[in-house]
């Protein structure tokens, strides 16, 4: 069985100019290819989200250089990238009463799709509604090597 549960990275860092330079600059040295990322920040950190094409590795490079990274699983759907793309799978969401922690999303090669990630404290439910409701899954082995 195809493994769905993606790895993410999320790395911590201070918000101050340059912060996100080094840790990039260490994934690319270290030949970790970098498949999708997100960031969010407050006024004195932020958090950078990654998704990598070794993250295992990633982690433990970040983590030699004295970063503090936490490897958390979320989930990939391939949805249309058309307008009511999104929709269509938050819809499901709410129809099936799943809060959503955050999302991200990003276009690649197939023509007309994207890849939307997605965490949520149930992933087994987010899981289970998504293929109840035909929306597919993107395996991880997919999603580090896009």
């Amino acid at each position: 069985m195809m493994k769905m549960k993606i790895k993410q990275l999320s790395v911590f860092l201070e918000n101050r100019k340059g912060s996100l330079s080094k840790p990039l600059e260490l994934l690319s040295n270290n030949n970790i290819n970098i498949r999708a990322m997100s960031m969010a920040d407050t006024s004195e950190f932020c958090i950078l989200r990654l998704v990598v094409n070794d993250p295992l590795k990633g982690k433990e490079i970040l983590e030699e250089n004295n970063f503090l990274v936490k490897v958390t699983d979320i989930i990939g759907v391939e949805m249309n990238d058309a307008p009511g793309g999104l929709t269509e799978v938050l819809k499901v969401l709410k129809d099936n009463e799943i809060d959503l922690e955050y999302l991200y999303a990003f276009t690649h090669d197939k023509t007309n799709k994207a890849i939307l990630l997605l965490h949520t404290d149930n992933l087994e439910g987010l899981i289970s509604a998504l293929q109840e409701n035909n929306i597919p899954l993107v395996p991880s082995s997919e999603a580090y090597n896009l």
